[in-house]
């Protein structure tokens, strides 16, 4: 990945936590350093993921800063690796970065974004006379779009395959803040999505939209969770999106979470109404940057999205096979 993939850090960060995979140990949780990563779980066995201990903090962001720091404290030199060495693609008998939580559930919102609702109308026009404005309604109404996205067998981590449907010829990204909640609405910590969407299906029906969301490797999330507690400003990041093609940059853009247009409270109200949230579930907040249709994703390409004060999540483009 180039100077890219380096780990992620800034000043602003105060503790950013990962999943990894180590061949003679299997999945364990880390706290990502200057460079490092410390085995959290050789100093305190009960901690092996990052709902273990969101559980044992009872969900509470500050907790779960506290009892994580403790376990670092008890780590010995022989528990701290370098991220670079985790930083590669899935293999069982190689260190790697995993999805930095197993979220029970995966939800996201759309047409946040006062781009992203101009951008799918005036597709949507072209192909559907009646729905036309569909998108800037949602964007000005009170109720947003919600919907389910995905369950951890649908997710990839860093550097895992994102999934293009086999019946769709517009497959593309869509690079999001994502926060992963913990008790009582809270939101514990901040990671990426990739919220990979056939966009073909969308724009063909609305009332596709399950199946243009849903599908085998729809949703990528990495390569850390940055803590909310003493973490940066969620409303002020820089979120960049490039798709790699033969090796060479293809497409490159950027926004800044600034400019949502509801807060995380607005969503999280609609989220919850009448709907039982699991401990752990990822909230994927939607997209800002809108991939150009001619950019549409295809085998081979390598899709890198970075936000300020989390990181850059890497992931290869593969073409899903029909069942037969």
């Amino acid at each position: 990945m180039g100077d890219e993939s380096e780990a992620p850090a800034g000043k602003d960060v105060e503790m950013q936590l990962a999943q990894i995979y180590i061949p003679s140990a299997g999945q364990r949780l880390g706290l990502v350093d200057d460079g490092r990563i410390v085995d959290l779980t050789a100093a305190e066995p009960s901690l092996g993921s990052f709902l273990d201990l969101l559980e044992a903090a009872g969900g509470k962001a500050a907790v779960v800063k506290e009892i994580a720091a403790v376990a670092a404290a008890k780590a010995d030199s022989g528990e701290v690796f370098s991220y670079h060495e985790f930083d590669r693609a899935p293999a069982d008998d190689e260190p790697h970065l995993l999805m930095p939580v197993h979220a029970p559930e995966v939800w996201g919102f759309g047409v946040t974004y006062k781009r992203s609702a101009e951008a799918r109308d005036a597709d949507v026009a072209k192909t559907m006379d009646s729905s036309a404005s569909i998108y800037d309604r949602v964007y000005h109404s009170d109720r947003p779009e919600c919907f389910f996205k995905a369950t951890p067998p649908r997710c990839v981590g860093p550097h895992g395959p994102i999934g293009i449907r086999s019946d769709s010829e517009l497959t593309a990204t869509e690079p999001e803040l994502a926060y992963v909640l913990g008790a009582e609405r809270e939101i514990v910590g901040y990671t990426i999505c990739n919220d990979v969407s056939a966009w073909d299906l969308e724009r063909d029906n609305p009332l596709y939209l399950p199946q243009s969301k849903i599908f085998s490797g729809c949703c990528a999330l990495g390569p850390v969770i940055t803590l909310a507690a003493g973490g940066p400003d969620p409303y002020d990041l820089e979120i960049t999106c490039r798709i790699i093609r033969g090796g060479e940059p293809l497409y490159e853009d950027s926004t800044n979470s600034g400019r949502i247009g509801r807060t995380f409270e607005e969503l999280n109200e609609y989220l919850y109404r009448d709907n039982p949230v699991p401990v752990g579930t990822v909230v994927s907040t939607g997209t800002g940057i809108m991939v150009p249709n001619e950019h549409n994703l295809i085998p081979g390409d390598v899709v890198e999205i970075g936000i300020e004060g989390i990181g850059v999540l890497s992931n290869p483009a593969v073409r899903l096979g029909k069942l037969k």
